[in-house]
C-alpha cells in the first residue's frame, strides 16, 4: 500500500524538529524524511543525500519548469524545494513521508497533492513559546522579536491545516501525533484496498461481452 505524505509546520521554537527526528528514531520502518533540493553550498560535515540534495541554480530551475518540485521557496537568496520523485520513490514503498517545512510550503503541497495531511504543531501559549525561544539561547532578543512577529503572520495558515496538535508535554504528543497518523493510515489504506476491488470489478464486468450487450 501506498504511504501518507505528511507536512509537518509549526512556529520556531514550538519543538517540531525534535518530534519528527523522535518519529523518525521509534519508528524508522514506518516514517521516512523528505530530504530537500537546494541551492546554497554544502557546509562542512554535509553530504549530498543526506542533509540536501545540493544542486546549482540552473538545474534547480530547470527542476521547476519541469515540475519535479512538490514545492519549492527562496530563503536568503537560495532556492530550497521538494523532490516530487523522491518523494513518490518513498511513498509507494508504503513509507510515510514527513516534511518538515514552513506553512506556505504546506499549502503548496496541499495544492498539488490534496491527499497529504497537513499537521500543525503549537505552544500551550503565547508565553511558553517565548519562554523557549529565549532559554535556547541561540537568538538575541531581537531575532527572538523577529521570529514572534512572524508567528503572528503564521497563525493565518492555521485554519488550513487538517491537524492542531498542542506541544505542551513532549513525550505526550509524541505519541499523539504518531497515533494520529497510525489511524489516517488505517484509514487510507482502506480507501485504497476499496479503490482497487471496485477497479477490478469495473474491469471485469465491461469486459463481458454479454453484459455490455444486454445494456446496450
Amino acid at each position: 500500500m501506498k504511504g501518507l505524505l505528511i507536512v509537518v509546520s509549526g512556529f520556531s521554537g514550538v519543538g517540531k524538529g525534535t518530534i519528527v527526528k523522535e518519529l523518525l528514531r521509534r519508528y524508522p520502518d514506518v516514517y521516512e524524511l523528505s530530504i530537500s533540493v537546494t541551492t546554497r553550498r554544502m557546509r562542512l560535515g554535509e553530504e549530498e543525500g543526506r542533509e540536501y540534495f545540493f544542486r546549482s541554480r540552473e538545474v534547480f530551475e530547470e527542476m521547476i519548469r519541469n515540475g519535479d518540485l512538490l514545492e519549492h521557496a527562496v530563503y536568503n537568496g537560495n532556492y530550497y524545494g521538494t523532490p516530487k520523485p523522491y518523494v513518490l520513490e518513498k511513498l509507494s514503498e508504503g513509507k510515510n513521508v514527513i516534511l518538515e517545512i514552513e506553512m506556505q510550503g504546506g499549502a503548496q503541497i496541499k495544492r498539488v497533492f490534496p491527499e497529504a495531511q497537513l499537521l500543525y504543531i503549537v505552544p500551550p501559549n503565547a508565553k511558553e513559546l517565548f519562554e523557549r525561544l529565549k532559554h535556547r539561547n541561540t537568538e538575541t532578543p531581537e531575532e527572538i522579536h523577529r521570529r514572534l512577529k512572524r508567528a503572528i503572520e503564521e497563525t493565518a495558515y492555521m485554519p488550513s491545516y487538517d491537524f492542531v496538535v498542542v506541544n505542551d508535554d513532549l513525550e505526550a504528543c509524541i505519541q499523539e501525533v504518531h497515533a494520529l497518523f497510525e489511524h489516517e493510515r488505517e484509514v487510507f489504506d482502506e480507501r485504497q484496498r476499496l479503490a482497487e476491488k471496485l477497479k477490478e470489478q469495473l474491469v471485469e464486468i465491461t469486459e463481458e461481452e454479454s453484459y455490455v450487450t444486454s445494456v446496450l
